[in-house]
């Protein structure tokens, strides 16, 4: 097996995660987000007990900053660990 980018692999789940919250971000702002989150909450047996606030731009660039940057250094982490379990070096 080859080696793992750890930049690469801190870039890949960074997206993943920063884009997965900009859809939620644009869920939010079309008010779609409560239908959707009342629907997954139905499907696993549980009540709907949370509400989504209004559309803050502020505050969804910060929800999508933050969770690519964790998306990233978990990415990274990730890759090193892949790396030094399969003996390829740092």
């Amino acid at each position: 097996m080859a080696a793992v980018s750890k930049n690469k692999a801190g870039l890949a789940l960074g997206t993943f995660f920063g884009g997965w919250h900009f859809l939620w971000s644009v869920l939010v702002l079309l008010h779609w987000a409560q239908p959707v989150l009342d629907f997954i909450f139905w499907i696993h047996f549980i009540k709907p007990v949370y509400v989504v606030e209004d559309f803050s731009l502020g505050r969804a660039a910060i929800l999508i900053a933050v969770t690519a940057a964790v998306g990233y250094a978990l990415g990274y982490c990730l890759g090193f660990l892949w790396n030094r379990i399969h003996k390829f070096g740092t």
